[in-house]
């Protein structure tokens, strides 16, 4: 064979080695990255682990000491509360009320780990006898009926010490109403990080069990968005931001990756991918089975949505993958507090 016909890219020679893969990468995970989720209920002394997904627990407002010292010695440092209430209503009246679920744990959260930095879902399902998002009259979800139920849950929040709210509703509006609560409340300097394109996806089911959140009747299509649009997620984004969101959301992540990208390209804004229940239980299943090497494959799906454009990523896998960083079982960029 001549000279000249081998003369072409020699892509390979850059793989050789770990350390010269390494080198090269351009897409580099840290533990920083990620935001921890986590459910809490009432009660003294539960850990209640969901059966749907495995290493995902249900924690009493006692338990969230030990829990957040854990997040912090493994490098994790923001987390993302969900509550159960001991009393659900039409009203979703335990969201907004100052002894309610969530706020005891902001509270204890803050009291334990200060440095934690602490993001509360503002949402209505959790709370609701019929399990929709919003104020619901004649089989029908009212948008603007909802927006001050939402405003008030967010201002009870950040009295309680959270750090930045995170509506979820998908209602139309719900970011102007709770920036403007807000600021009223005093609270101008607490950030909204807005769920903007969140889609009625079928990989939501393991949540609704840990968030016992499912609805009684009927499904969320009618505020989450059709999985087949893209430049609408784009529009709901602009909005949102135009109403006062500080950073936004793409739920879920891997089927909506191409959503992340366009984000990425379009806003210059921090941006975080939820990498939800059934795409977590999916991994978690299959591994158990022995079907898949879990630790190359999370790491891999996280990679994935870092490279897509998401510089935070709300991952059930947080934990496991800080602990297979410490143990020496995987490589990453580690997070500052573990180099330290």
């Amino acid at each position: 064979m001549s000279a000249e016909a081998l003369q072409f890219r020699r892509f390979r020679r850059l793989r050789r080695s770990e350390n010269l893969r390494r080198l090269i990468r351009e897409t580099r995970l840290s533990i920083e990255d990620f935001i921890y989720p986590l459910f809490v209920v009432h009660g003294h002394g539960v850990r209640r682990e969901v059966n749907s997904m495995p290493g995902v627990y249900q924690l009493s407002v006692d338990q969230l000491g030990r829990e957040a010292e854990e997040l912090l010695e493994l490098g994790i440092v923001a987390v993302l509360l969900f509550g159960i209430p001991a009393r659900k209503d039409e009203l979703a009246s335990e969201a907004y009320d100052p002894d309610g679920i969530v706020q005891r744990a902001v509270r204890e959260l803050k009291r334990v780990a200060p440095e934690l930095v602490v993001i509360t879902d503002v949402c209505n399902c959790e709370y609701t006898s019929h399990g929709h998002c919003g104020i619901v009259r004649d089989g029908h979800i009212l948008n603007d009926a909802t927006l001050e139920l939402l405003a008030r849950t967010a201002v009870s929040h950040a009295e309680a010490g959270a750090d930045m709210v995170a509506p979820s509703d998908m209602m139309d509006g719900r970011v102007r109403a709770i920036r403007r609560a807000l600021d009223q409340a005093g609270f101008s300097e607490i950030p909204i990080l807005s769920y903007a394109a969140k889609y009625a996806s079928a990989f939501y089911g393991p949540f609704r069990e840990a968030a016992e959140s499912a609805p009684a009747f009927g499904d969320r299509r009618s505020h989450q968005m059709d999985p087949g649009n893209r430049r609408e997620a784009l529009r709901e984004i602009a909005t949102d931001l135009e109403e006062g969101a500080d950073a936004i959301i793409v739920k879920p992540a891997l089927a909506y990756l191409d959503v992340v990208s366009a984000a990425r390209e379009r806003f210059d804004v921090p941006i975080a991918a939820y990498n939800v229940s059934g795409e977590y239980a999916m991994v978690k299943a299959a591994a158990r089975n022995g079907w898949i090497d879990e630790q190359r494959v999370v790491v891999e799906i996280l990679t994935g949505i870092r490279r897509a454009g998401a510089q935070m990523i709300i991952t059930y896998h947080a934990k496991d993958v800080a602990r297979w960083l410490r143990e020496g079982q995987i490589s990453m960029a580690p997070a500052r507090a573990l180099a330290e």
